[in-house]
């Protein structure tokens, strides 16, 4: 389990950075932008952090879609020693999950690295500038949704939207850490 260490909000800018999608199809992540913003989230098929809340993250972006803020998934395990992150294994799992948003494979890392996401899941939220506006956890209880008893990213999407200053807190997420392909 690694804990995220916080970049710093306001401070931080959407990086000029293209990658292929599970089908081999590339997305400049600023053409991905809404007209309120963009929600980026690194996450993967088999961390338990992570499959607990996709269901959330799916769900969450057709509320953040609403709102005018875009969603892409980032999976950045794309390696050897995990075969069920593969590009093949994001396939499925767009249609198990009913994901229908680019889910992209950083098989070289390099996004994974300009961001320092530390684990999966890993949310970043930008505004419609580019900047960095929320990066922090969906909720209050990754665990079980049922036990939740704070929502933190659709809040803090309000009031991205509605022009207001971004919330503080911002409680960073937990998950598993990224497993870095020059780590070995």
């Amino acid at each position: 389990m690694a804990l995220v260490a916080s970049i710093h909000v306001g401070e931080y800018h959407l990086p000029d950075f293209t990658l292929n999608d599970a089908k081999g199809v590339a997305h400049g992540l600023k053409e991905q932008m809404g007209e309120q913003g963009l929600l980026v989230a690194f996450t993967c098929n088999h961390c338990p952090y992570a499959i607990a809340v996709w269901p959330r993250l799916v769900r969450h972006a057709a509320s953040l879609k609403a709102m005018g803020i875009n969603t892409i998934a980032v999976n950045p395990n794309i390696h050897p020693d995990f075969p069920e992150d593969s590009a093949p294994a994001m396939l499925e799992k767009l249609k198990e999950w009913g994901i229908d948003f680019p889910y992209l494979a950083d098989d070289k890392q390099e996004l994974s690295k300009a961001f320092d996401a530390q684990c999966t899941p890993d949310i970043f939220m930008f505004d419609k500038h580019g900047t960095l506006y929320y990066h922090g956890r969906i909720d209050d209880y990754w665990k079980d949704e049922s036990r939740v008893t704070a929502e933190e990213l659709l809040p803090a999407a309000e009031a991205l939207v509605a022009g207001k200053d971004a919330p503080q807190p911002q409680h960073p997420t937990i998950g598993c850490s990224i497993k870095w392909l020059d780590e070995d």
